[in-house]
C-alpha cells in the first residue's frame, strides 16, 4: 500500500501533510511513502529528509497521483478550489484522499471527487471524542493561530506588553481582551499571558471559565442567557441576532478599555457572528489593535477584511488568513501527526479498511463509491438524508478543550 504526499498548491500554503518523521511510523505499518520531489520543502522537510525516513521521492506529481492508494494532503481539491482543478484528471476511481475539504461549503468540489468516484475524508469532521483526540486537526491548528495571533499583535502594537519599571518611569502592561475561549483563545490568553499583558476573556459558554482563569485571565461575565451556548462536538452554537446585538452592547465597554482584541468565534460552516461594531471600534484607543481570527469566515468584527489591514477610526484592523501557514515546520508537524495517527488507526492487517460502524471513520467519510455519504454534507448541499448511521454519537470528553475555527480552515486550516 502506498501513501502518497503530494506538494500543496494553496496560495501562501507552505505545511506539509507527511513529514519525514510520519514515513518512519507509517513504514511500520507495511506502507510505502511516495512524496512528490519538493513537497515539504517549503516547511523546511528537504526531500534527503524523507529518503533517510525510508520515503520514495517520485519523478513528478503525476506519478504520487497515478501509484498512490491514499493521497495525503493539508488543503484537498474541495479546499483549494482554483489550484486543485490542475488535479482532478489525477484523482483515480477508489483512490482514497485524506485531508482538510471545508465540507460544510465546498459543495461543487465534492461533487466533483464523488464523480471520480474517490473515497474522501475531512480531517475537520473528527469527532470530538477522547480515542480521537490525536487526530484532531482542528485543535491542533487553532492552538497555532492562537499563539501567532498575540505576536502579530505584540508586533504591531505601539506600546510593550510587559509593565515595565525604568529609570524613565513606569509603563503600563497592555490589556487585551478575548473573545472566545475554545483552543485558540486559550492558547492566545496563555501567550498574552506570557508575554505580560493584563489579559481579559469571554466566551458564551460559562463552563470555559475555569480554564480561563487556571491561565491567569479574568473572565468577563456578562448578564445574558446562555443556556444551550454549546452545540454538537463542544462548539459554541450560533446564537440569535437579539442575543448578539445585546452581547455587544454589554461588551461595548470591555472592548473600550483594551488595547488589543483578539477575536476567534466561529460556526462550523456558517458564516462568523459579528461580534464587534464599527460602533465599538469607535470606542477603542487609538492606536489600538484588533486581530480577527474569524476572517476566513467573514470575520467577527464587521470592518475586518481577509489578508488585509484595515485603519478605521483610529483603530489597526487586521484579518490575517492561514495563521498556520506561518509556521510551517511546526504546523506540519503537527498535522502530519494527526493525520499519521489517523491512517494508523484506518489499517487493518496491513491494508486500509473503510469501516462504516466506526464512529471515527464515518464521522469523516464524505464522499465514497461516487456517492455523498456523510448526513451533515448532504444537508448542506440541499440532498436528502441517507441511512442512519449504526451508532449513536458519543458526547465530547470532559478533557477535550473546544477549537472553534477550522482552517483549513482557512481551515485548518
Amino acid at each position: 500500500m502506498i501513501v502518497g504526499v503530494v506538494r500543496e498548491t494553496f496560495p501562501g500554503e507552505r505545511r506539509v501533510a507527511l513529514i519525514p518523521a510520519s514515513a518512519a511510523a507509517l513504514e511500520k505499518e507495511g506502507l510505502e511513502i511516495l512524496i512528490e520531489p519538493d513537497a515539504g520543502l517549503a516547511a523546511a522537510f528537504p526531500d534527503d529528509e524523507y529518503k533517510s525516513k525510508g520515503a520514495r521521492v517520485a519523478a513528478d506529481r503525476a506519478e504520487v497521483f497515478n501509484a498512490a492508494d491514499v493521497i495525503a494532503q493539508v488543503r484537498t481539491l474541495a479546499a483549494n478550489p482554483e489550484q486543485g482543478k490542475a488535479d482532478v484528471d489525477l484523482h483515480r476511481q477508489g483512490q482514497i484522499i485524506v485531508g482538510c475539504a471545508e465540507p460544510l461549503t465546498a459543495g461543487e468540489q465534492i461533487r466533483t471527487l464523488a464523480e471520480r468516484k474517490t473515497t474522501l475524508l475531512a480531517m475537520e469532521l473528527m469527532p470530538r471524542i477522547t480515542r480521537a483526540q490525536s487526530m484532531d486537526v482542528l485543535s491542533s491548528m487553532a492552538s497555532i493561530a492562537g499563539y501567532e495571533a498575540v505576536l502579530i499583535a505584540a508586533d504591531v502594537l505601539p506600546k510593550m506588553f510587559p509593565m515595565m519599571m525604568t529609570a524613565a518611569g513606569t509603563i503600563k502592561p497592555a490589556r487585551v481582551f478575548i473573545m472566545g475561549a475554545g483552543v485558540a483563545g486559550l492558547q492566545a490568553i496563555a501567550t498574552a499571558r506570557r508575554l505580560g499583558a493584563i489579559v481579559q476573556a469571554y466566551d458564551v459558554r460559562p463552563a470555559v471559565k475555569e480554564q480561563v482563569e487556571s491561565l491567569g485571565a479574568k473572565f468577563v461575565e456578562l448578564e445574558l442567557e446562555t443556556t444551550g451556548a454549546e452545540g454538537k462536538g463542544g462548539y459554541a452554537k450560533e446564537q440569535s441576532q437579539e442575543f448578539l446585538a445585546k452581547q455587544r452592547e454589554l461588551m461595548t465597554k470591555v472592548v473600550s478599555e483594551s488595547d488589543v482584541v483578539i477575536t476567534t468565534a466561529a460556526i462550523p460552516g456558517r458564516k462568523a457572528p459579528i461580534l464587534v461594531t464599527e460602533d465599538m471600534v469607535k470606542a477603542m484607543p487609538q492606536g489600538s489593535i484588533i486581530v480577527d481570527l474569524a476572517a476566513e469566515r467573514g470575520g467577527n468584527c464587521e470592518l475586518t477584511r481577509l489578508d488585509e489591514n484595515v485603519d478605521a477610526h483610529g483603530v489597526l484592523i487586521l484579518g490575517p488568513g492561514n495563521l498556520p501557514s506561518r509556521k510551517a515546520y511546526h504546523a506540519s508537524q503537527m498535522y502530519a501527526k494527526n493525520v499519521t495517527t489517523f491512517l494508523q488507526h484506518l489499517m487493518d492487517e496491513k491494508q486500509f479498511k473503510i469501516d462504516a460502524e466506526d464512529e471515527i471513520t464515518s464521522e469523516t467519510l464524505v464522499c465514497r463509491d461516487g456517492e455523498i455519504v456523510h448526513s451533515r454534507v448532504r444537508e448542506a448541499m440541499g440532498l436528502e438524508p441517507i441511512e442512519k448511521p449504526a451508532f449513536e454519537p458519543q458526547p465530547p470528553a470532559p478533557d477535550q478543550q473546544t477549537p472553534e475555527v477550522p482552517t483549513s480552515e482557512g481551515s485548518s486550516s
